[in-house]
């Protein structure tokens, strides 16, 4: 069992560790991406990662306080479903309504990654292993739709 601290200091040392992993790595775009905290440029639109001692989570979380935008943010992205499904060569779970760490209602499009722990030094090659090549490939997606979730505002 860890300290707070030391718990703390573990989850800031694999997000850095994370971070200089991904720096070289650009965009779609071809511009310098902080991959860690990943910006969208819609305020209600995020593509998290999230680890802790069980498993490894990559989603997009859509947060608008505003259930019916919310829902039209979820319906867009479910007309682009197949071209997600396509750039992330795979299918993930998606949740029209879930809560947040803050209790906060929130829809989400997430995939997870059993059985790691942030905690154990030994499974940060396999969480990086996850992360990287999905947020690289929500990051393909989202240069080529983000766009169409402008006219949303």
């Amino acid at each position: 069992m860890y300290s707070r601290q030391e718990t703390a200091q573990l989850k800031q040392q694999f997000w850095t560790a994370f971070g200089q992993y991904m720096n070289p790595v650009v965009s779609a775009d071809g511009e310098k991406q902080n991959w860690v905290n990943y910006r969208t440029g819609e305020k209600d639109i995020a593509f998290r990662m999230t680890a802790d001692n069980r498993k490894a989570t990559i989603s997009i979380e859509l947060s608008h306080r505003d259930e019916g935008i919310r829902l039209l943010y979820f319906d867009q992205f479910l007309q682009f479903r197949h071209l997600l499904t396509d750039v992330l060569q795979e299918e993930w779970n998606w949740d029209l309504q879930s809560f947040n760490d803050g209790g906060r209602a929130v829809s989400t499009i997430s995939v997870t990654l059993s059985g790691v722990s942030i905690f154990r030094k030994e499974d940060w090659p396999q969480i990086i292993s996850f992360f990287k090549p999905r947020i690289m490939a929500l990051d393909e997606f989202w240069s080529g739709v983000k766009y169409a979730f402008a006219a949303l505002r």
